[in-house]
């Protein structure tokens, strides 16, 4: 560890680069170094102390008690177990994602506190936890269980820095173990979106986006010319906003009074019509009736348009991110980001407020590029209301208001149907927004319902990933009804582009964010600082998809070049017709499971032989055995035989007695070994 790496980032006035306790002289930390300093410049605790106190800092009592002091606590925790504590406290504060907040620093200090006091109990180092299985299985008893996906996560960035820190807690494995306890403390589980369901509902979103720009000429220009004939009939913008306004001045109403210098445009359905933008307005807002009929051709529809827009634009970058709705619906016009990776070109990033954390203040999120087509639509949207907003006395704008809008603003043209109130509201108080199976009900146009009805391969994905899925709600033939969390959860699984979604299409739909996703969210390598939340869904999900893959190895698709004896042998934990012990044994993670070219490896720990991307010991070749840890997949004889051919054309190429020569006849030998297992078994 370069210790001139290391800096302090609490957000307080007492901490700049000149202060004693901004950067610790080595790694790690000497125990006289000066943790906490006050204003006076008075050492108020420094590293080797037994308790911290962040009083000076948070400005109200904050401490953490590391267990190895007179004064302990609830629970005593050795020297050796508290010198590690205090290690691991001291990468969040000057590592290299420095935390920014006293609070964040004692709230993960508790949540992990209780895995090193279950292990002075047991008298076991805590770095040696992973050598102790029995131990680990007490884990989670020993901590509440609403914070049982905190520690999951904590564990699971310490074990990504475990070179800096010199030491690991729990292994991948023992991580999974754990994380397949939450389940248990669960009373209902978010629904996943079954594949099918999922892409058709993502494809309608970007129909009605593509379908706007194609359109955005025309409706700018038709806004453009409505504002500018209520301003005329009304002397001014300003004034066609007044609420107490005569409105029968309107130049799309009808009036039976004319004003002097007043005009009457017809019906608004002519003006969409001059504009183009007639069909546009009918197809999404009033579809099976008929737009030049007085009752539905109001300038009213706009709005709805308008509204739509931004609905749109949520659900689709909700799709594409770990987002909460509240955090799309409080983005401002310039969230979208793009930074350049020297190894993964062009991320594409969203940054915002989190809603839960003032400590996500200026968070970021991981996202598609092809995002830019909502945000573009919202932020066309939200500028053309912005106008009205800017010269409408009783908006209380700021600056910042007019230069960087929110990508959703209220509806503040002089025809809009809401309420004066909310009108007068600051922007920061936020509209309110529906959820996805309202605007699903509402927006007729966008979902057809026979595609939204479940079949029975829906059904049954959704239950693989969803086990806990209510069953008469999400019935065959009825209709799926989305949720906004849905796509969070979905988002989170389908990232992980797991072996579960078959799939191709989605694949494709995900291709642009897996490796960036897996980058920054799984591996926690980014600079930026992610999102907290959404890392943590995506964590949790990361463990729990690999459980649910184990549990479909019983199924007669997963074939040992062996032998279904061995094949029994490798899941012995349970028989074949003990589905639910079986479920419970892999999420508990005492099957070890990775997908391979030619199906699937149940050996622990890495394969010495490159089984992922190298087959040539999983079919054995050169007179060899095939490996006994392999399992064949028959859904997949097309892919292994479209390798084969692939293999056989590039040996055409390879020189003779090469070593790359041999390496393609082992494995062509194993992929023909595969194959006939597959025609004989």
């Amino acid at each position: 560890m370069n210790a001139t790496q290391l800096s302090l980032k609490i957000n307080t006035p007492l901490v700049t680069a000149s202060a004693p306790n901004y950067r610790p002289p080595s790694w790690p930390p000497p125990d006289d170094f000066p943790v906490v300093v006050d204003a006076n410049g008075r050492t108020i605790s420094r590293y080797g102390d037994s308790i911290w106190d962040f009083r000076p800092w948070s400005g109200k009592a904050t401490t953490m008690n590391f267990g190895d002091g007179p004064k302990c606590g609830s629970v005593r925790i050795d020297a050796a177990n508290a010198r590690l504590l205090r290690l691991i406290v001291a990468w969040w504060m000057f590592g290299e994602h420095p935390l920014h907040k006293a609070t964040s620093l004692r709230a993960k200090f508790g949540w992990l506190r209780p895995l090193f006091a279950l292990c002075s109990q047991k008298g076991i180092l805590a770095s040696e936890l992973q050598h102790f299985p029995v131990v680990a299985e007490e884990i989670s008893s020993a901590i509440p269980p609403s914070n049982i996906q905190k520690v999951v996560t904590l564990l699971h960035d310490l074990l990504a820095n475990s070179q800096r820190l010199g030491f690991i807690l729990l292994d991948k494995e023992g991580i999974k173990r754990l994380a397949a306890r939450i389940s248990r403390h669960e009373h209902r589980q978010t629904p996943y979106i079954p594949p099918r369901i999922w892409i058709y509902q993502l494809k309608q979103l970007r129909l009605f986006l593509d379908d706007f720009h194609s359109n955005r000429e025309g409706i700018e220009a038709c806004y453009q010319f409505c504002l500018d004939a209520y301003a005329k009939n009304f002397g001014s913008l300003a004034a066609a906003c007044m609420p107490n306004r005569q409105n029968s001045r309107a130049p799309f109403v009808e009036a039976s009074t004319k004003f002097r210098g007043t005009r009457y445009f017809g019906p608004f359905a002519k003006t969409a019509e001059r504009f183009g933008i007639d069909e546009l307005l009918s197809r999404w807002c009033i579809p099976g009736r008929d737009f030049h009929n007085k009752r539905f051709g109001k300038i009213t529809v706009l709005s709805t348009y308008f509204r739509m827009v931004a609905e749109v634009g949520m659900r689709y970058l909700l799709n594409f991110s770990l987002m909460r709705a509240d955090e799309v619906w409080s983005l401002r016009s310039d969230c979208l980001m793009v930074e350049h990776d020297e190894r993964f070109g062009d991320i594409y990033l969203l940054k915002g407020r989190t809603t839960k954390t003032l400590e996500d203040s200026d968070a970021r999120w991981i996202t598609s590029p092809s995002v830019k087509v909502a945000v573009d639509a919202m932020v066309c949207i939200s500028r053309l209301r912005m106008m009205v907003a800017e010269v409408d006395p009783n908006v209380p704008t700021t600056p910042e208001d007019i230069r960087n809008p929110y990508l959703i603003v209220r509806a503040y043209e002089p025809w809009s149907p809401g309420e004066a109130g909310p009108r007068t509201q600051p922007l920061s108080v936020r509209p309110r927004y529906h959820d996805y199976s309202v605007f699903q009900r509402n927006s007729l146009s966008l979902f057809e319902p026979h595609e939204m009805q479940i079949t029975e391969a829906d059904q049954q994905i959704a239950c693989l990933i969803t086990p806990m899925l209510n069953r008469k709600r999400f019935a065959v033939g009825r209709e799926w009804i989305l949720t906004n969390h849905q796509l969070r959860r979905t988002g989170a699984v389908n990232m992980l582009a797991s072996g579960l979604v078959s799939d191709a299409s989605v694949q494709y739909q995900l291709k642009h964010a897996r490796r960036s996703m897996s980058l920054y969210y799984g591996q926690g390598h980014s600079r930026l600082h992610l999102n907290e939340n959404a890392r943590r869904e995506y964590i949790r999900t990361m463990y729990e998809v690999l459980s649910k893959e184990i549990a479909q190895l019983f199924e007669p698709r997963y074939v040992s070049p062996l032998g279904e004896a061995h094949k029994a042998n490798i899941l012995r934990l349970v028989s074949a017709d003990d589905a639910k012990k079986l479920q419970a044994s892999a999420k508990a993670g005492r099957v070890a499971w990775r997908e391979t070219l030619l199906g699937g490896c149940t050996k622990r720990g890495a394969c010495e032989y490159g089984g992922i991307d190298n087959v040539a010991h999983c079919g054995g070749s050169n007179g060899g055995s095939p490996c006994p840890d392999a399992l064949f997949d028959r859904e997949k004889r097309a892919a292994i035989e479209e390798l084969a051919r692939v293999i056989t054309s590039r040996l055409a190429d390879a020189p003779e007695g090469s070593p790359y020569r041999e390496s393609l006849e082992a494995q062509r030998q194993s992929v023909e070994y595969a194959l006939n297992v597959l025609s004989t078994q």
